[in-house]
């Protein structure tokens, strides 16, 4: 099975940065690179086949990004899949019809899975991902301000029951520390048998041959990738080829 290498482009201002466990005070700005349809752009040229879009502004409620999303969307050829702040039916309607491949649900899947179960009958389970952001196991909700009270396995068992096939699972603690993934959660959910999109930690090449071996079918990569630990393409040969 071939595991996919999926580039993260974080929105915060119109301009590409990542965070450190999601808090906006510990932010790195990659303005250097470009703005973000450039950073996009590069991304595919290198081989990407999906780029994995967040509104930071939209997930803490402080603004959002639409136009540049739109802007990605028409610039590139390759998929898109595009979360933050995701917290109305309408607003997922209206990014997945302007084109966007996969629309990460946060939030509104835990307080309205109802409208979950909308957009799956409406769109198909390919283009719905269900997040679920977590510290030890258990999902945190609102820009990871509060706790959904589920754990990730049963938060997985819960939406696999009403069609959902996605999910990304991200270790909060691990997000943007370059400090390896949590390969113990990960290996527990792996026996789900649904497609486990893992973000959070990755630090190395050998990473990602870890995940692989796990049985994840796409991993989400940003610090690493923006502070030249590894190459896009050298990632994808790796997830190719170990």
């Amino acid at each position: 099975m071939d595991m996919d290498v999926i580039p993260a482009v974080d929105l915060m201002n119109g301009k590409v940065v990542r965070l450190v466990r999601g808090d906006p005070k510990l932010v790195t700005s990659y303005e250097h690179l470009g703005d973000p349809v450039s950073v996009a752009k590069k991304w595919e040229k290198e081989g990407a086949s999906f780029i994995h879009v967040i509104d930071l502004d939209a997930s803490l409620g402080v603004g959002d990004n639409l136009k540049m999303i739109e802007s990605i969307v028409n610039a590139l050829k390759i998929n898109i899949q595009v979360g933050g702040g995701i917290r109305t039916l309408n607003l997922s309607r209206k990014l997945l019809n302007l084109g966007v491949d996969r629309c990460i649900l946060g939030s509104i899947a835990f307080s309205k899975p109802s409208v979950v179960k909308t957009l799956l009958n409406e769109y198909g389970e390919k283009r719905i991902l269900v997040a679920l952001d977590n510290i030890n196991g258990k999902v945190l909700i609102k820009g990871w301000k509060a706790s959904a009270k589920i754990t990730t396995f049963d938060a997985i068992t819960k939406f696999s029951k009403i069609g959902v096939k996605f999910f990304l699972v991200t270790s909060v603690v691990r997000d943007g520390t370059l400090s390896g993934p949590d390969f113990e959660s990960l290996a527990l959910i792996c026996k789900k048998g649904v497609n486990i999109i893992a973000a959070g930690g990755i630090s190395c090449l050998d990473d990602l041959v870890a995940l692989k071996r796990l049985g994840i079918n796409a991993v989400v990569v940003g610090k690493a990738l923006y502070e030249g630990r590894f190459s896009l393409s050298e990632a994808l040969r790796t997830a190719r080829d170990s």
